[in-house]
């Protein structure tokens, strides 16, 4: 093993990580609160890997400037999540859709999580 692999991140099986289903509820909660405005995208960053964070910021910079366009105030979004579908293709690695009811619309949340040095993060987020 070379010094870069050594010091890279470790994949980690499912059965030394923890349940998922929390970390799903707060990630959906925590990413429709950045779209939202009301929560800062650096706060999520450390149960993201740097693709999918940077997809989230750009998103959520998205988001602003439509709302500035709109003269839209942040505010703090009402959802209830319905039902998470958990289904574990590989060893240490999830794939879940979190299906959420707010006042105007039920949206999909799709996301991968991937088990590193004995956490989840995620490596792919997405709102449908």
């Amino acid at each position: 093993m070379t010094l870069h692999e050594y010091f890279a991140p470790q994949p980690t099986p499912t059965v030394e990580l923890p349940d998922p289903v929390p970390l799903l509820r707060s990630l959906t909660q925590g990413a429709l609160e950045v779209l939202a405005g009301v929560r800062e995208v650096d706060q999520l960053a450390r149960w993201f890997s740097e693709d999918a964070f940077r997809s989230l910021a750009t998103r959520a910079n998205l988001s602003a400037r439509a709302r500035s366009a709109r003269g839209v105030p942040p505010g703090r979004p009402t959802f209830e999540i319905l039902s998470i579908r958990v289904c574990e293709p590989t060893d240490g690695v999830i794939e879940a859709v979190v299906v959420v009811a707010g006042p105007g619309r039920t949206r999909a949340v799709a996301v991968r999580l991937e088990g590193l040095d004995r956490r989840w993060r995620a490596s792919s987020l997405a709102i449908l």
